[in-house]
């Protein structure tokens, strides 16, 4: 009779840090294991299946002594499988125990007839096993291991952020932790607490991932080494601990069948989530048809992220990702190409069908698409793969979600990257979207000569859409420096110029809407003369036009006295734009809420207002009317005191109250 102990451990591995906690997902599995007697932890390589079956363990252990014999099957050869079987079986015959088999991806396909024998063989064992994949057995529970939870995505992970923030996030707490292990003196700051946020969030929030970068903590501060595993994750993640990490990259690519295997190679062009929609659109091809690529995707599924805001989504972790490329980029023949052209009419697709949706006023679903698929399309726009003229129509495409969704300075720095490859002369309508969001994030002095060669170049092309866009450009930015009468001026032109059908650009409701506005300043007390538009086919029409047809109604009717259905109109327009997250327009708006809260002698709610918006205004725009108020009414120790406030707390805190 063999000892079990010659292949398994009775006493469990030590506890490893416990910062992070895994309390709900310990439950849980404690409470699977008390009503059945197997339970599998699912999940990548590093994601935590060993340290949550020790906390489980600890737990049982601690409330009922259970008999607890742990294999480690990572380390055990193929030579000793059938010899672990047997002692096991043997050793453990007639006893009630707690069975941990870790590591069971490491006998492939033979884990499922191991387990099930063990199952047969020790009627009164229950076990749990950690697998990147189910064993498909009758009675398995499976409970897969999520990542730690993961702070908010920084705008500027160079900028300072309160690191107060973060600390929320189990992601963070561990990376601290281990970070000061490395580095006695690192300490999570406001310097530095957006760059940690966003390597917790590009490692996926992958404890193993975590605690290799926190333990360079003293070569690499989290800036550095963001940047680092950025531009190369295999180098930042090779050497030292990091060769578990390759290991086990390796493993899992090796224990998979070939269909699984290529299937891996091809989803390392997806730069975030996929379903099995977009895996049989990019990846079935060839010798991997479209179902078999479904199916493959459907075995690899445990092994994978899932995607909690987006069930049925996945992505790989970023370092088997880099090892996947890895593999595709050495595959003889052209598959690596084909996979990438695929993927760019892919992403192409996407665009055109967000912005189709924009257009016929299903804006907030167009919004939701193009965020979704948002690291998708940052890969498309990328011009030293795609080229300069492939990104530059993809970003184009996406006008609305740069312009309109507050993502100019993400927009920009699109355009300005293919514009600088791109040979001249440049597209017409690329000049003309990065003289608009130039306006928004620089004012005029950049503006300006984007605008010269933007005209050239539509004139040259014989694009009245865009020299119409153009205009609309010059009166939003008239506007913005209350040059009324040059505005009305150049949105009317605008009006002339647009050709009648859809275009890629804001419509003629949105330059219906600027003209009202500018007319709204110029004449107060006259009627619109800007006649509103017929309700389209079905009655969708351009919310995002609409609101600003409400903005200019509460200039207006604010001009003629009438405060309340002023502020009825402007709160009517902020509800839209906060939904669509126009941050501009929210700006603008807030703003001449603002004005009339000041008007109203409501002095400290409208400088909360101003300072919860105020790095959102235009560069170009003057300062806000409000400020004249205040600056009369207000002490100066107060007025800055309220401003602050507001940008504390911000305008999704602050807009409720009205």
């Amino acid at each position: 009779m063999g000892d079990p102990e010659a292949c398994a451990r009775r006493t469990v591995p030590a506890e490893l840090s416990d910062v992070v906690g895994r309390d709900r997902e310990t439950a849980a599995t404690a409470e699977l294991l008390a009503s059945g007697r197997l339970v599998t932890l699912t999940g990548p390589a590093g994601i935590g299946k060993t340290r949550l079956a020790l906390r489980t363990v600890r737990a049982l252990t601690s409330g009922d002594g259970a008999d607890t014999v742990w294999v480690e099957l990572s380390t055990l050869p193929e030579s000793r499988w059938a010899v672990m079987e047997h002692e096991l079986v043997h050793g453990l015959d007639g006893r009630e125990v707690l069975l941990v088999l870790d590591g069971c991806e490491q006998l492939g396909d033979e884990a499922a007839r191991v387990v099930a024998d063990l199952m047969a063989w020790l009627p009164r064992a229950r076990i749990l096993a950690t697998s990147q994949r189910r064993l498909d057995l009758p009675g398995e529970a499976e409970l897969a291991v999520p990542p730690l939870s993961l702070p908010a995505e920084p705008r500027d992970p160079a900028a300072r952020q309160p690191a107060a923030a973060i600390v929320g996030s189990a992601a963070v707490r561990l990376y601290e932790e281990h970070a000061r292990g490395a580095d006695p003196f690192f300490e999570l700051t406001d310097a530095n607490a957006a760059a940690v946020a966003a390597l917790c969030r590009a490692l996926d929030g992958i404890p193993a991932a975590l605690e290799l970068a926190a333990g360079r903590a003293h070569r690499y501060p989290p800036l550095e080494a963001l940047r680092c595993l950025t531009a190369d994750p295999l180098t930042f993640l090779a050497g030292g601990a990091g060769r578990a990490t390759r290991v086990d990259a390796e493993r899992t690519h090796r224990l998979a069948s070939p269909a699984e295997r290529l299937l891996w190679e091809r989803l390392s062009v997806f730069a975030g989530p996929f379903d099995a929609a977009a895996v049989a659109d990019v990846c079935g091809f060839g010798e991997l048809t479209p179902a078999a690529a479904v199916e493959a995707l459907a075995r690899l599924a445990p092994a994978l992220l899932a995607d909690e805001e987006h069930p049925g989504r996945h992505r790989l972790p970023l370092s088997v990702r880099a090892h996947a490329a890895m593999r595709l980029a050495r595959r003889p023949g052209d598959d690596g190409t084909t996979v990438a052209l695929r993927h760019q009419e892919r992403c192409r697709s996407l665009a055109e069908r967000a912005a189709r949706l924009w257009r016929g006023g299903a804006q907030s679903e167009a919004r939701a698409l193009a965020l979704a698929e948002l690291p998708e399309l940052r890969a498309a726009m990328n011009p030293l793969t795609a080229g300069p003229g492939a990104a530059l129509e993809l970003a184009v495409t996406l006008w609305f979600l740069w312009s309109a969704c507050g993502l100019p300075a993400e927009g920009r720095c699109h355009l300005e990257r293919a514009l600088a490859l791109h040979p001249r002369p440049r597209p017409a309508r690329a000049l003309w979207l990065a003289a608009w969001l130039t306006a928004i994030l620089d004012g005029t002095d950049g503006t300006d000569p984007l605008l010269v060669e933007a005209w050239s170049a539509a004139v040259r092309e014989g694009d009245d859409a865009c020299l119409a866009h153009l205009a609309h450009v010059r009166g939003t930015i008239a506007l913005w420096e209350r040059r009324h009468e040059s505005a009305v001026t150049e949105y009317r032109e605008a009006l002339e110029l647009l050709p009648a059908g859809p275009v890629s650009g804001p419509g003629r409701e949105a330059f219906r809407a600027a003209l009202a506005l500018a007319l709204a300043h110029v004449d107060p007390l006259a009627e619109p003369s800007v006649e509103p538009p017929a309700d389209p086919p079905g009655g969708r029409r351009d919310p995002w036009a609409r609101s600003w047809t409400s903005h200019a109604s509460a200039v207006r009717l604010a001009c003629q006295g009438r405060t309340d259905a002023a502020r009825t109109e402007v709160t009517r327009a902020l509800e839209t734009q906060s939904a669509l997250g126009d941050r501009t327009g929210r700006a603008l708006s807030a703003e001449l809420l603002a004005e009339l809260e000041a008007g109203q002698g409501r002095y400290a709610r409208s400088a909360r207002l101003l300072g919860s918006v105020s790095g959102a205004r235009p560069a170009a725009a003057r300062p806000p009317r409000a400020l004249d108020v205040l600056g009369d009414r207000m002490p100066e120790e107060e007025l800055r005191a309220a401003y602050a406030e507001g940008a504390r707390i911000g305008p999704r805190a602050l807009l409720p109250e009205f």
